[in-house]
């Protein structure tokens, strides 16, 4: 092991020793002016034994010691020192006899305890405090006091759990409670089948163990949840007993089984339980504090109970997190802070929040500090007479006690020793003496913790010795820099001087320059610096000196190298690499092609100045490599071979004539500044072709190396170009001529070209935000590419928070081209900036971009009217959703006709996300009409709303009636009713015309009486006025006329029929009131010959 050694420099003329007859304030001041030097005392072994060294720890156990109580005990502790040192123990303060115990014993040549517990020792016997003393003849060293325990798994206590009984929608907490173990079990959740209870950002196991719910559903009882503890050395596991729960939905509720959830009422419901806003179920209260102590990891934690799942997002006050050292834990509900420093006390806020509203918590974190290191003792090596210094510096929160001890034993403050004094942190020695060597322990302590360490003083008288290799021989090429080694050792330091060839002053200055460990340098090693150089090392107890051989050799290099060039198929192509290089050293040749060793084949001769191939074929091209090496050094040079085919004789004419133009040669950079070079070139031959052009490329080695891209076009008569360069690139340049046949192949590439870097001046683009899950989104841009990043470590700085909240940015650098924020609220807008940065600084600010959170599904329009206007259509109106959750795409509206019982086909129109109407044109004046509606984002379709078409009240008789008008057989009907009526009127015109005397007799004479209306030649007079219908009534069409008061008729007697008369004019027959039937059925029949009685049958 190497120890840092500090000490006074002892030296001539301008620096002198700090003697006793200087004054003591100079002397003190001297020393808080901390002008030392170190030195390492040197690994090799005959310098090690020679040496005297106090003890030294160089390995113990840890403070805090946890043992697995089945295995033996080891106890660390291990020591150097010169001579080695014995060891001792303390046990809880007082000395422990290893010797009385017989199951404990010491390593051997160490002083680690190992305690036999395979041997039937109790392991809880050996607990406690122990600490190690190492010794020997120059001082004691102490290890730290380590705290020796052994691992404990009690079991878990036995008890009968009781079934839970929790309402759907109440939050939930089962205790875990589990025993207290050494070191603390882990704890976990499963069911009593072992299966792993899942966890989500509803359910959760909370850093006490306890596993919340935040809401609990109906599924949650069909599983019981049993609490597991696993042992960290035995890696057993402890089950308790499982809880089972029952939860009463909203139909198996009464007020006997309220469980204590009844301060909750629903505002509304959502599936099937009532909504409510957050509340904390950890911690508890508005706020509360935090403390932990610098390094530790800080956990803050936050769990919310509400219906929907609350959201719990983190802020600081007046500030952002820190990025670069953030953690969220179990679904966002803990944040982790990595290695806490001062600057990360302050009050964080964690916040929960669902649809119903949001509630937020402060949480108050202190930084305290156990005791730190800010300059921990060094040992320190001083010769007699010397004066030196010991710092213990430490910090913490609250600050630190400083207690110094030597070799075990505290050192009252104010005590006198004529050697060294106390000053605080500080412990100051003077004209030290052979026998002042010790070991100083430093204990810096708080409430927290405490710190010790041990640093010895060594004093020690060691002339001037060499130790490196005696008389090497250095060669090294012309024109490089070289540096010849001399390393020493002496106490007190040595002073070094280096002479070359044994005479001459001191080497040092303008080409030459020593080092402080003897190094000497050459800037520049020309020939005439071949030589014998000799470092000599001086102190008060003597002198040593070596001497090393210089050689400068003339370097290797390619004078003449391998020219690109085309070469015909069949014919020989010849590759030069002429070097030269110096005689005394071995040169080896060899080629490459494609960066592979080539193969010397049959068709192939290799010389000292290059290299032929006979018979070349395609498979031949490619890029060729000379490599002239030296065991000092290396040259090397490449060339392109191109294969064409053989031509035509014709061809070949017009090859010749006029070709593709040859690369440009000889690719020269002067004129260099920050951020541009100037690039001249000699042009190749045009080949009969004028050159229109040149294409500037170039190529950079730490992104894309080899890669060429075009930089600048420059005119075919310019053969130099400014080039603007971007910053932090390390260029190299190629040439390539344009005629009107194309380019010419690239010309050899110039020497590299290296940029100083700058911050970038853009930031990157096409900066988007979008979700890819509905609890997340995706931060993506094009990040810059290998010009634009002007510095090393190109990283980017993403910021976001939600648009319109006001809320303090959450960050975090990122080195790629994306960024996903989880636990984010469903289609919220977010504010995005994406900065880019680099080791010199950061872009300017950027430009503020809109993002959006993912999508989900959206829930049903807000409402849903069908009603009928009239009778040809039917209206449909809605509300957009009240939560779209995304950007709505369409509308969905499913259309079903439907009568009674029977349905019809089923018709879906896809509507404009902006459409809140929709009016359908009645197809059949019967059916109803059944809608479904339903709104889709990207995600997919909501929720649907379905309505009908209104029942009319006139419905039974619309189903019947028809238009009667416009049918066919109505005109028709009425047309033969209006013809008959016209028939009735003709017929009644006829019967008033036909009335008037007719001499009627009966064979039976029968009296007339008095009221007989006859005329004097008795004769009666007819009329049909007493046989009129009443006014009002309604004549009989069904071909027959009632009788009146008597049975004649104009039927009976009408004219154009064939009369019953004699030749006088008398009746035949005899026309009687009542006749028998058959006389009836012949006077039907007689009727029906009758016109009259014609026209009334056809009625």
């Amino acid at each position: 092991m190497t120890d840092i050694i500090e000490r006074r420099l002892k030296v001539t003329h301008s620096i002198y020793c700090l003697g006793s007859n200087m004054p003591p304030c100079l002397v003190l001041l001297l020393l808080l002016l901390h002008v030392a030097c170190t030195i390492k005392v040197p690994l090799d072994p005959t310098i090690q034994r020679d040496l005297i060294q106090p003890p030294t720890i160089i390995k113990q156990s840890a403070k805090n010691y946890i043992v697995d109580p089945r295995d033996n005990i080891f106890i660390d502790c291990e020591a150097q020192g010169n001579p080695y040192p014995i060891f001792s123990w303390t046990k809880n303060g007082k000395f422990y006899n290893v010797a009385k115990d017989p199951r404990v014993s010491f390593r051997r040549r160490s002083g680690t305890l190992e305690i036999d517990i395979h041997g039937g020792g109790r392991p809880e016997d050996y607990e406690g405090e122990y600490q190690c003393f190492a010794r020997n003849l120059h001082g004691t060293a102490l290890s730290n006091k380590i705290l020796l325990q052994v691992s404990r798994s009690p079991l878990w206590p036995k008890e009968n759990l009781d079934p839970v009984v929790v309402n759907e929608g109440a939050f939930l907490i089962l205790q875990c409670n589990p025993p207290h173990g050494l070191p603390p079990p882990v704890i976990f959740w499963m069911s009593s089948l072992m299966e792993p209870i899942v966890q989500d950002k509803r359910v959760s196991q909370g850093l006490n163990g306890d596993l919340y719910f935040s809401n609990v559903l109906r599924q949650d009882a069909q599983t019981d949840y049993s609490c597991n503890a696993r042992s960290h050395f035995t890696h057993t596991i402890q089950q308790k007993n499982p809880y089972s729960l029952k939860v009463l939905t909203k139909n198996s509720r009464n007020d006997s089984a309220i469980y204590s959830y009844k301060n909750f009422t629903s505002m509304y419901l959502a599936r099937g339980m009532p909504e409510r806003t957050p509340t904390f179920l950890l911690p508890t209260g508005t706020s509360s504090s935090k403390l932990v102590l610098r390094d530790e990891d800080l956990l803050l934690e936050c769990i919310a109970s509400g219906v929907p799942t609350p959201d719990i997002m983190w802020y600081k006050k007046g500030g952002e997190l820190p990025s670069k050292k953030l953690k969220f834990e179990n679904f966002n509900k803990t944040l982790r802070i990595i290695g806490v420093s001062e600057e990360d006390s302050g009050e964080y806020f964690c916040q929960a929040s669902n649809k119903m509203g949001s509630i937020r918590h402060t949480i108050s974190v202190r930084v305290k500090a156990a005791p730190y290191w800010l300059d921990e003792p060094k040992n320190l090596i001083l010769a007699p007479g010397e004066n030196g210094r010991l710092v213990c510096r430490a910090s913490g929160s609250p600050k630190p006690t400083i207690q110094w001890f030597m070799n075990g034993d505290a050192i009252e403050v104010g005590a006198t020793n004529p050697n060294f004094e106390i000053a605080g942190d500080t412990i100051i020695f003077r004209e030290v003496q052979s026998g002042n060597s010790a070991v100083y322990q430093c204990n810096a302590s708080n409430e927290h913790g405490y710190l010790l360490a041990n640093a010895f003083v060594s004093i020690l008288d060691v002339p001037s010795r060499m130790l490196g290799p005696r008389y090497q021989v250095i060669r090294v090429i012309e024109y490089n820099r070289t540096q010849l080694d001399c390393p020493f050792f002496g106490s007190p330091i040595p002073t070094l001087r280096w002479f070359k060839n044994g005479q001459g002053s001191n080497l040092d200055g303008g080409n030459y320059r020593v080092h402080e460990n003897g190094t000497l340098e050459i800037n520049t090693v020309r020939k005439e610096d071949q030589g014998k150089y000799t470092c000599v090392a001086t102190n008060i107890l003597g002198n040593a000196e070596n001497t090393v051989r210089l050689e400068v050799k003339e370097p290797t290099r390619i004078v003449k190298g391998p020219e690109d060039q085309i070469g015909k198929r069949g014919s020989s192509v010849r590759l030069d690499c002429r070097v030269r290089s110096d005689s005394s050293l071995r040169l080896t040749v060899t080629w490459m092609k494609e960066d592979t060793q080539l193969y010397i084949s049959s068709r192939m001769k290799k010389d000292e100045d290059g290299l032929t191939i006979f018979g070349v074929a395609e498979k031949d091209q490619g890029a060729y490599t000379c490599f002239a090496k030296t065991e000092l050094d290396q040259d090397s040079s490449k060339a392109y071979l191109t294969i064409q085919e053989t031509s035509s004789p014709t061809s070949r004419l017009t090859s010749h004539l006029i070709d593709k133009p040859d690369p440009p040669l000889d690719l020269e950079l002067t004129e260099p500044s920050v951020r541009s070079v100037r690039l001249t070139w000699v042009p190749g031959d045009d080949n009969n072709s004028p050159i229109t052009g040149f294409i500037v490329q170039f190529e950079e080695d730490r992104h894309q190396p080899g890669a060429w891209h075009n930089l600048a076009s420059v005119p075919g008569n310019v053969n130099t170009v400014l080039l603007q360069l971007s910053p932090y690139v390390n260029y190299q340049f190629r040439v390539l001529a344009l005629n009107e046949l194309g380019s010419s192949m690239p010309s050899p590439s110039s020497e590299r070209f290296q940029t100083a870097g700058a911050f970038p001046e853009t930031n990157p683009s096409d900066v988007k935000g979008a979700g890819t899950s509905k609890n997340n989104m995706e931060i993506t841009w094009t990040p810059l590419n290998s010009t634009q990043a002007y510095g090393p470590n190109l990283r980017y700085n993403v910021k976001w928070r939600q648009r319109h909240t006001g809320e303090p940015w959450s960050n975090v650098t990122v080195w790629g081209n994306k960024h996903v924020v989880w636990n984010t609220p469903v289609y919220t807008q977010y504010e995005l900036r994406v900065q880019a940065e680099n080791e010199f600084g950061k872009a300017p600010e950027p430009n503020t971009v809109i993002g959006y959170s993912g999508e989900d599904l959206p829930s049903a329009p807000k409402y849903f009217r069908v009603y009928e206007p009239n009778r040809e259509i039917i209206v449909v109106e809605w509300g957009q959703p009240e939560h779209r959750n995304g950007n709505l795409t369409a509308y969905n509206l499913r259309i079903q006709p439907f009568n009674g019982t029977r349905t019809g086909k089923a018709v879906l129109e896809t509507l404009s996300p902006n459409q809140t109407k929709y009016t359908l044109q009645r197809t059949d004046p019967v059916s109803r009409y059944r809608f479904s509606l339903n709104a889709r984002t990207q995600v997919g379709a909501g929720e649907v709303i379905t309505a009908e078409s209104p029942v009319r009240q006139d419905e039974a008789y619309t189903k019947n009636q028809v238009d009667i008008a416009t049918q066919g057989w109505f005109i028709g009907l009425m047309c033969a009713v209006a013809l008959l009526v016209l028939i009735l009127l003709i017929v009644c015109f006829i019967k008033r015309s036909r009335g008037g005397k007719y001499p009627v007799r009966e064979k039976k004479e029968v009296a007339l009486g008095p009221d007989d209306n006859k005329d004097g030649d008795g004769s009666f007079d007819y009329s049909d006025e007493d046989n009129k219908p009443l006014q009002g009534s309604q004549t009989s069409l069904d071909g027959t006329i009632k009788q009146q008061e008597s049975d004649d008729s104009l039927v009976d007697y009408g004219e154009g029929g064939e009369g019953q008369f004699n030749e006088d004019g008398s009746f035949i027959g005899q026309y009687t009131v009542k006749k028998d039937k058959d006389e009836t059925e012949g006077n039907e029949s007689s009727e029906a010959t009758s016109p009259v009685n014609a026209i009334y049958s056809l009625a």
